[in-house]
């Protein structure tokens, strides 16, 4: 059984649909998806009552992502990171920190962004930190740079990043924000789609942070706890566009296209299937243990991806590829194309799994 739709506050699904080509051409209304997504009640869901969000567990927030995807990638992705960083905080041993940042993230008026990327590769042996710490007077110095981040809103932001403690003893996971001394926020990363998601890279140079500022202290321990949620809520992307290419290809089945239904339903069979699995994975914890079953559910997700958008242009035909009537169908082809590449991207998911099997043998 599939994961119910999650309805979205008519507001904010009306913004979505008519912005959408312009959240993912340009950056012009790079600084409303965030507040809008907050005015429209999407950043608390699976997040407890008395912190401020609507309750439920992490698989709401996954259909909340999937409901925002459905009708612009671009937003979905903001989404993402912003949920992820607060899923970080949710998860922190630091109260304190959690209490102090919550309110303004939970309203939107402050982004959110994940910044682990490099730290999941790290986690699966795929490169080394890009963080580095050393102990100064009464605080920790960073040093190092995230080249590709989500959700870097130059109204304010924080971010989080793994960090590798000098002399190579083990790292930790810190927050970092916009208004540090020694953080550089580069422009807006010159991307083919998703424009408006505020992605750019950030330079770290002696950047003084004290322990208040630790998300958790041992990174190798808590990256695979936090590993489920990550993907998992990155997940609902996928679902999202996978849904809306899928109702398009639906509604193109008349006029001698019958021949697609078939493929449409078994396609639409497996992703519910898939979203089952995940919501599942997700409630049990199992993909602490075994992670290499999200990986393979993030993989099927995204060839699911592309076959939903390849059968909406089989069944749009011709009209896809007029400006006009195929504008929305050209936007889900690009996001689309994003699907396999956002980190973890599926060659690097294929690796990992490699290596999990080669280390079973």
């Amino acid at each position: 059984m599939s994961i119910a739709p999650a309805p979205l506050a008519s507001e904010l699904s009306v913004w979505l649909e008519a912005n959408a080509g312009s959240l993912d051409a340009d950056a012009a209304l790079a600084a409303e998806v965030l507040p809008r997504l907050g005015a429209g009640g999407a950043l608390g869901a699976g997040i407890a009552t008395e912190l401020g969000g609507s309750r439920g567990d992490v698989t709401d927030g996954v259909e909340v992502i999937a409901a925002v995807s459905a009708r612009s990638l671009a937003a979905g992705f903001v989404l993402w990171g912003h949920r992820s960083y607060i899923e970080y905080l949710l998860q922190s041993p630091n109260a304190a920190l959690r209490e102090k940042l919550l309110p303004d993230l939970l309203a939107g008026r402050v982004a959110g962004a994940t910044g682990l990327s490099n730290a999941m590769k790290f986690l699966s042996g795929i490169e080394e930190l890009q963080v580095s710490a050393r102990v100064g007077p009464n605080s920790l110095i960073l040093d190092g740079k995230l080249p590709w981040v989500t959700n870097l809103r130059p109204q304010g932001f924080h971010a989080a990043a793994a960090v590798a403690r000098e002399n190579g003893r083990g790292a930790f996971i810190a927050s970092l924000a916009h208004d540090d001394p020694g953080l550089t926020r580069s422009a807006d990363l010159d991307l083919i789609a998703l424009r408006a998601t505020n992605t750019a890279a950030v330079a770290i140079s002696s950047v003084r942070i004290d322990t208040g500022r630790i998300i958790h202290p041992d990174a190798n321990t808590w990256l695979s706890v936090i590993r489920p949620a990550f993907l998992g809520l990155q997940c609902g992307m996928s679902i999202g566009l996978a849904r809306r290419a899928l109702k398009e290809a639906r509604g193109s089945l008349g006029a001698g296209r019958h021949a697609l239904s078939e493929s449409v339903a078994s396609l639409a069979a497996a992703l519910a299937e898939h979203e089952h699995n995940l919501r599942e994975g997700l409630r049990s914890g199992i993909f602490q243990s075994k992670p290499d079953a999200l990986f393979k559910i993030r993989i099927a997700l995204a060839d699911i991806v592309a076959e939903a958008v390849r059968l909406e242009l089989q069944g749009a035909g011709g009209r896809a590829y007029l400006t006009v009537p195929g504008a929305g169908f050209a936007r889900r082809w690009r996001e689309a194309a994003f699907i396999p590449v956002v980190t973890p991207s599926v060659i690097q998911l294929k690796t990992a799994l490699a290596a999990l099997r080669s280390s079973a043998a």
